[in-house]
């Protein structure tokens, strides 16, 4: 299983994923899911994936080789809006997922990958779309900021709390992580090290990314502090009145 998810808000964008690609019981393996096509001064394009991996690794594949063919009818660099990006994707996923379709089944696995599609183009505002497997996708909005895919149950909550288009980028960094982790300790197929890269809006010098591992520092700060200070805010919470005649 996977997590990933995308933030947009005022100042930019967050895009965070897991790296777990299969959990045993005695094989553990990564991979990750996370890619950055940086063009300085022009465009920034991240897509995150999940579900097969076959099917997801052909369609970064595929993006790549537009990329270095002069003659490809599209690619990244010729879109002049993100949301043909998101089609080129979803065009690119059916074709893959036609193609390993038949040995998927005689395996009963599935072909299916989505994948969330974001970034930015010069002159335009930031954007971040979810990719479905039939090749359709939908637009993050004011209401809803963030786009998620993958085992995403145990991460929204928070989400749903604290992300608003006025949140700042740090912020939305920090709540990320927390519903990484919250999905990392309730489901074992998702598991670190998590990736992270955060574009500010207009720059298109590159993101700030990094990889957390369980033991980097940060990540067992934050991890800390979250759940210490849930623990606080649950004694706080008010008593029932039969405690009370008690006390």
């Amino acid at each position: 299983m996977t997590y990933c998810l995308a933030i947009n808000v005022n100042k930019g964008m967050v895009f965070a994923s897991d790296s777990r690609t299969n959990a045993g019981v005695d094989y553990v393996a990564s991979h990750s899911k996370m890619f950055n096509f940086i063009y300085p001064n022009n465009r920034s394009i991240y897509i995150l994936t999940s579900g097969s991996l076959a099917t997801s690794q052909s369609v970064i594949n595929r993006i790549t080789t537009d990329l270095e063919d002069t003659e490809a009818s599209f690619n990244l660099l010729k879109a002049k809006h993100l949301h043909e990006v998101a089609d080129y994707v979803g065009e690119l996923s059916q074709a893959q997922q036609t193609k390993y379709e038949g040995a998927m089944k005689k395996s009963n696995m599935s072909a299916e990958s989505s994948f969330i599609v974001g970034g930015q183009i010069k002159g335009q505002d930031c954007e971040i779309f979810h990719v479905y497997p039939q090749g359709n996708y939908i637009k993050a909005s004011i209401e809803t900021p963030y786009l998620q895919i993958g085992e995403n149950k145990y991460g929204k909550p928070i989400l749903d709390r604290i992300i608003a288009p006025n949140t700042t980028l740090e912020d939305a960094a920090r709540c990320a992580l927390v519903s990484l982790d919250s999905t990392i300790r309730s489901n074992i197929s998702v598991g670190p090290p998590i990736e992270m890269a955060i574009h500010t809006y207009n720059d298109f010098d590159g993101p700030y990314y990094n990889t957390y591992s369980v033991n980097s520092t940060f990540y067992k700060s934050l991890q800390k502090q979250w759940n210490e200070g849930l623990k606080r805010a649950f004694k706080r919470l008010p008593r029932f009145e039969w405690e009370k005649e008690k006390s």
